[in-house]
């Protein structure tokens, strides 16, 4: 049973591998995309909506669940989600046998994430002193690329070992696994300390234009962010399989490290918001990302390792704005209703993790999948939803 309150760095460090434990079949889907469209004969746009399905399920959970620790603890959302993501991800293992089947199943693993990624910051910041949140929560935010670096690069060194089946099945024990450290090492938050809620915390929350920027921002991040991610490896698959290279050998393992750069970028992104203000450090960043969408869709013709650190490049410019957005709708928030401002910032959000890999699909099928001018289209789209998300944030300054 868990015992006495721990230390914040205690907190930090169990929140974030629980973080990452149960992430661990977060990038199964994009990973294996190449071949379950083979396997299953899908298109373009069915291989999006399969990669997209994931965070609909998120966002019709999440203001439900993050609204919720508000007025519950949200370790107890933590648990009940993370072990509804170790059911989802055996589930896949064992039902899934199609598309249909599949978008069940992955849809349920959304869900899970919606309670466990903005529940499981809640919990740690209601826990941490007022002086360390900010830093608490960029840790935890940008442990979310280490969670998604982990389950490119483990589903690519096993991939000729271990079948897909199988790699659902660790996973939904890596989530399993979350559960234990979470339920072991952190004590429930005594009824007394929990705050009163503001009466109709929604109203004052969707009328605060500050909050709303910050949502729109987080849209077009993710719509960049996710597109970018459910597609590298099929995009680096195809890129080989036109010219092939060792620099495009193993694309598992340029999308682990494309994710993992996300986690120096979201925090040295936090501190430049720190040293230069926050919405003036994402005025400047988010153009800067969508030059290189541009620039990479371009870049098809390149020699293999030029299109590589172009890619990684631009990896890391899409994460320089992360941490910093989500600090600051936990700094600007008043406490009483940063649930719901949570709630409302994740589901809008994650929306555009719902349209990013569709639309990036849809652009493929549109321009020819075995062409680089559909290539070339998917990451337009990409650049389309970050200059969204620079247009959101100026209209909340």
């Amino acid at each position: 049973m868990p015992g006495k309150p721990s230390s914040p760095l205690a907190l930090v460090v169990i929140f974030c591998s629980a973080e990452t434990a149960s992430m661990a079949g977060f990038a199964l889907v994009p990973s294996l995309l190449p071949l379950l469209s083979q396997q299953w004969q899908l298109s373009a746009t069915e291989g999006g909506w399969l990669s997209g399905i994931f965070f609909l399920g998120y966002i019709l959970a999440v203001p439900v669940l993050v609204s919720l620790t508000d007025r519950i603890d949200a370790r107890r959302i933590y648990l009940a989600s993370a072990s509804l993501t170790a059911l989802a991800l055996a589930g896949f293992a064992i039902f899934a046998d199609g598309l249909l089947s599949a978008l069940g199943w992955w849809w349920l693993a959304g869900l899970g994430l919606a309670g466990t990624y903005m529940p499981g910051l809640k919990a740690l910041t209601d826990r941490l002193p007022l002086a360390v949140q900010s830093r608490g929560a960029a840790f935890y935010t940008a442990t979310f690329g280490v969670g998604a670096g982990l389950s490119y690069l483990w589903s690519e060194l096993l991939r000729e070992v271990l079948p897909w089946v199988g790699q659902f099945a660790v996973a939904a024990v890596a989530a399993a696994t979350a559960v234990l450290l979470v339920w072991l090492g952190v004590a429930p938050r005594p009824q007394a300390a929990a705050r009163p809620t503001m009466p109709k915390p929604w109203r004052h929350v969707v009328g605060d234009r500050r909050i709303l920027a910050f949502c729109g921002a987080y849209f077009g991040h993710n719509w960049e962010l996710f597109g970018f991610r459910s597609w590298l490896v099929a995009y680096l698959s195809w890129s080989h399989l036109r010219q092939p290279d060792d620099w495009t050998s193993m694309p598992g393992l340029i999308a682990a490290i494309a994710t993992f750069l996300a986690v120096p970028a979201s925090i040295l992104g936090n501190e430049g918001a720190h040293r230069w203000g926050r919405r003036r450090w994402l005025k400047t960043v988010m153009p800067l990302s969508c030059v290189l969408a541009l620039f990479v869709a371009l870049g098809g013709q390149l020699p293999s390792q030029w299109l590589v650190l172009l890619l990684l490049v631009y990896a890391v410019s899409m994460n320089l704005d992360s941490a910093a957005l989500t600090a600051g709708v936990l700094t600007e928030t008043a406490p009483e209703i940063r649930g719901t401002a949570l709630a409302l910032y994740s589901s809008i959000g994650f929306a555009g993790g719902f349209v990013g890999p569709i639309a990036f699909g849809v652009a493929i099928d549109g321009f020819g999948r075995a062409s680089p001018l559909g290539w070339s289209a998917g990451f337009v789209t990409l650049a389309c939803g970050i200059a969204f998300g620079r247009w959101a944030i100026g209209r909340g300054a």
